[in-house]
């Protein structure tokens, strides 16, 4: 007795609490797909997202797409042995032979196997006959390269969807993607603002020479040093979950100071967020590193409230 064969079915309703985007985000990043192939799939109508599958496969894309937000269900695939090429919907299935007709006079429909008499259309799944064995004798013979190069624009995505994410995900200093933690950001921006001291440095030497040349190397040098930051930004506001064009509020006065502070109180998500995978662990110096930011500026908060102090009470002596 052959072994049940599953399918997964997705009619475009979303998983609770989960919006819209997010899921599409989340399909879209799942499949390796566009944004157009993601989107026919929310058209309300029943789509089979993957067919053939074992049991044990058919339950990993459930609990797959059920995470990114895709209300899908599991049905048992009644016809999935019964096609008669292989393809990425039936992987590794067999094909049934066909039973041979009891008389002269009847046939077996090669897409169901309803024995009927002779006749141009199934009476059970409505195919034409000759056009079913001839377009299956058309995918039989075109070679995989051609089959990928006339495929629908609104074919759903063929994308294993059961892999595995990586732990934790990369570390990209130099870009607006992943994700970083509070230490973390801590540490790279007391690096950032150590390797930005030399240069500012050199950039007011050549005021000696130049003031033009000085002014200009100052830009670039602040310049360079902005663009850095907003990325060591963005990656932490990807931490929590959050859209990094949110640093925008930075440039809000008052709500820039409270959206700061937030970005170093908040802890990010410790799972898989539509950003990626959790940064790695902290290392030894990322943690010695931010402990020595944050006595900087413990140090500058005291040295604020007692400079003043000690001014009035030295100006008191005189």
């Amino acid at each position: 007795m052959s072994q049940a064969r599953f399918k997964i079915v997705f009619n475009g309703e979303l998983m609770p609490d989960v919006a819209l985007e997010t899921a599409k985000d989340n399909l879209s990043r799942l499949f390796k797909s566009d944004g157009a192939r993601i989107n026919a799939l929310f058209s309300g109508s029943p789509i089979e997202i993957k067919r053939g599958l074992s049991e044990s496969e058919a339950d990993q894309y459930l609990a797959a797409l059920q995470r990114a937000g895709a209300k899908v269900r599991k049905e048992q695939d009644g016809t999935a042995s019964l096609s008669l090429v292989a393809s990425d919907d039936h992987p590794k299935v067999a094909s049934q032979p066909l039973q041979p007709a009891s008389n002269s006079t009847d046939m077996t429909c090669p897409k169901c196997g309803q024995q009927q008499p002779k006749a141009a259309e199934c009476s059970a799944c409505g195919i034409i006959i000759e056009k079913f064995i001839a377009r299956q004798a058309l995918y039989a013979e075109a070679p995989a390269s051609d089959a990928g190069a006339t495929a629908s624009p609104y074919a759903t995505p063929k994308a294993t969807v059961a892999e595995v994410l990586p732990e934790f995900g990369e570390l990209k200093p130099l870009s607006s993607e992943g994700r970083i933690g509070r230490l973390r950001y801590l540490a790279w921006s007391l690096v950032l603002m150590f390797a930005c001291m030399p240069l500012l440095g050199v950039a007011a030497g050549f005021f000696a020479v130049s003031e033009i040349l000085g002014g200009v190397l100052m830009a670039v040098v602040g310049v360079a040093i902005a663009v850095v930051g907003i990325l060591f930004g963005v990656q932490r506001l990807h931490d929590i979950g959050w859209s990094g064009w949110l640093l925008l509020l930075n440039l809000v006065p008052v709500v820039g100071g409270v959206f700061s502070l937030l970005m170093f109180i908040i802890p990010g998500s410790t799972e898989a967020n539509r950003f990626g995978p959790p940064p790695p662990p902290n290392s030894t110096a990322v943690k010695v590193l931010a402990a020595l930011w944050l006595g900087i500026i413990v140090l500058g908060i005291v040295a604020a409230i007692a400079l003043p102090a000690y001014m009035g009470y030295a100006d008191a002596g005189l």
